[in-house]
């Protein structure tokens, strides 16, 4: 696969800022004692977001070739 820069996700893409800020909200949760069901959610909102993030990079920058499910 080729590479293509003009493609890739900068740090100040929206993209970024949205998981930063799912982090924010589950650690948030986490730290006031929220109800596990809700920390958890929060957690697997955010580790998605940063999930997405890495599986476009990462084929962008020409990663493995698979199918995400």
């Amino acid at each position: 696969m080729k590479r293509d820069m003009t493609k890739v996700l900068l740090p100040d893409h929206q993209a970024f800022s949205d998981a930063i800020e799912a982090m924010k909200r589950y650690q948030g949760a986490k730290d006031t004692g929220a109800p596990p069901e809700e920390v958890e959610r929060l957690k697997t909102i955010a580790e998605s977001l940063f999930q997405s993030i890495n599986d476009y990079q990462l084929r962008v920058l020409g990663g493995p070739d698979y199918r995400s499910h």
